[in-house]
């Protein structure tokens, strides 16, 4: 390795620690220190391409497209005898060069090879998620293994490359070799972590603000009542322009989105297949040594879901002695049928879980967070309103 190699490689990883412990705890989500280390080893997670500076966040890594996405006629897994190369032949249709960037068009299916790949050992998975900004603009995108039975998965010992599934829903968007979709986490072990543990941990330090309804994780309700009936929610516009994926604050909002503004009534009727930015009635704090997933409320109880789950990184809406200070956004869209919501409805439970060790940053502190304190937001794409 040169030495310019060498310092850019300090820079990006600092003195992320010697040895080969994964923090306080032997299972958990592994903290970006450790995944740096990780990563400096060439373990467990590699790329065709340096990491770049940024792509590690608090508890995950943002995975970034590859110079090439395939078109296909539907979505698919590859099932436990097959790679994603081998069941590509049967649904291909054209091959996209991504290098100068190109548009992903709305309601069409497209694989894209990422420049990272997983060398993971025996105890070492992970899972995936669409990036918060990605959810948000209504872009539904998942990972594939090879030989992958579920989407959004890494099984333990898992070595081979990972592939991003992406369809456009409502705007077409603007994408290139190195655009971030999708973040992953990865877990050393299999920890659990209790309703009975969920409540301690609230009991010590709050994170939601009021009762906290604790059943299988966290319950987050909607807030369709707003401050003095002020604006609650924004309603995706059909047929608008193009977003681009790596721009930040660079479109008008009401080019692409309607303002919903609160009805006494407390109530909302969903239409069906648009795609609604609401936000929950608690305000959500993660402590630094914890992370949590938003998990779609059982659809048993009504036509709608929450569209995207997402994560909560460590240090979200945390503030150590205040209480909780950042909404959860959510993505949100009907069904087959209209369906009314009503405010302080359940919509979503976050899932929490233990960190190996806290992260030497966490979201908020310096690092380009763009939600932290977030009431309802949009996609950090437009400028604020």
């Amino acid at each position: 390795m040169s030495q310019a190699e060498t310092q850019r490689e300090e820079t990006l990883f600092g003195e992320a620690g010697a040895g080969d412990s994964y923090g306080r705890f032997s299972t958990g989500i592994l903290p970006s220190h450790v995944l740096k280390r990780l990563i400096r080893g060439h373990r467990e997670i590699k790329a065709t391409e340096d990491f770049e500076d940024g792509q590690i966040q608090p508890a995950s890594i943002d995975l970034r497209l590859g110079p090439v996405a395939y078109r296909v006629r539907a979505s698919f897994l590859p099932g436990p005898n097959a790679t994603v190369e081998e069941k590509l032949g049967a649904v291909f249709m054209h091959e996209i060069d991504l290098k100068q960037g190109a548009v992903l068009e709305t309601g069409c299916v497209y694989i894209v090879p990422l420049l990272e790949h997983a060398e993971f050992s025996a105890r070492v998975s992970g899972i995936a998620n669409p990036k918060s900004s990605t959810g948000r603009i209504d872009v539904f995108t998942r990972l594939i293994t090879d030989y992958a039975q579920a989407f959004d998965r890494i099984e333990p010992g898992y070595r081979g490359p990972l592939y991003a599934e992406i369809s456009p829903r409502t705007f077409p968007v603007l994408v290139r070799k190195g655009s971030k979709l999708n973040q992953l986490r990865i877990r050393h072990g299999s920890p659990q972590f209790t309703d009975t543990q969920l409540k301690r941990l609230h009991a010590e330090s709050p994170l939601v603000s009021g009762v906290a309804d604790i059943d299988n994780g966290l319950a987050l309700s909607i807030d369709l009542l707003g401050e003095g009936g002020g604006r609650i929610g924004w309603r995706a516009k059909r047929h608008t322009g193009l977003i681009d994926v790596d721009k930040r604050g660079a479109l008008d909002a009401y080019a692409f989105w309607d303002p919903i503004d609160a009805h006494p009534s407390g109530s909302i009727v969903l239409d069906p297949d648009e795609f609604y930015i609401l936000v929950s009635r608690e305000a959500v704090a993660i402590p630094p040594d914890y992370a949590a997933e938003m998990v779609p409320f059982n659809p048993l109880v009504g036509e709608f879901r929450v569209h995207y789950a997402g994560f909560f990184d460590p240090g979200f809406g945390y503030e150590k002695g205040q209480p909780p200070s950042a909404r959860g956004v959510l993505e949100v869209r009907s069904r087959e049928v209209p369906f009314i919501l009503e405010h302080g409805q359940i919509i979503g439970r976050l899932v929490f879980e233990r960190l190996t060790d806290p992260p030497p940053e966490t979201y908020g502190q310096g690092i380009g967070s763009n939600y932290q304190r977030q009431g309802l937001k949009l996609s950090k794409h437009f400028a604020q309103v």
